[in-house]
């Protein structure tokens, strides 16, 4: 239940070209408190409710708990979640050992593409595509709880 990843900012969009997989998600927040953050997903034609909690300082390490849950409840619930919703097609591409997960996001976010990288341990090593840029892993403007409410379009860029 202890997730470890590292976040990315993508620098083009080649890695459409190597993804194997592609999703729309569409989600938003019942709660964004610091210590925790609590998450409706739709992903494709599945729903998920999702608890993390604060991350670590260096931001490698945090608390995540996901169920499945029925379609029909996790959009219900989405109409009961705190402004700013979240639009965003996931890219899924394999790299050596590892699978990145690159979203790309629409709506008030639209221009920001971000890679992750979920790792078995901190010291993990993993190939890096030629497409990722600077590394943004524990910068909290870019975890998508605070995209919703402070969104990519409002940046100064």
């Amino acid at each position: 239940m202890i997730e470890i990843e590292r976040k990315f900012l993508v620098k083009s969009h080649a890695f459409k070209q190597e993804a194997f997989n592609s999703t729309q998600i569409i989600q938003g927040f019942l709660n964004t408190h610091k210590a925790r953050t609590v998450r409706v997903r739709v992903r494709g034609d599945k729903g998920y409710l999702t608890i993390k909690g604060k991350s670590t300082t260096n931001g490698l390490e945090r608390f995540e708990w996901e169920k499945e849950i029925a379609l029909t409840e996790a959009k219900a619930l989405l109409q009961l979640c705190e402004k700013g919703v979240i639009e965003k097609i996931r890219y899924e591409v394999k790299q050596g050992d590892h699978i990145f997960e690159v979203d790309e996001f629409f709506g008030d976010n639209e221009g920001l593409v971000v890679a992750e990288v979920e790792l078995k341990t901190k010291t993990d090593t993993f190939l890096k595509p030629s497409w990722l840029a600077q590394e943004v892993t524990g910068q909290i403007k870019y975890y998508n709880s605070q995209l919703s409410k402070y969104p990519y379009s409002t940046w100064d860029k």
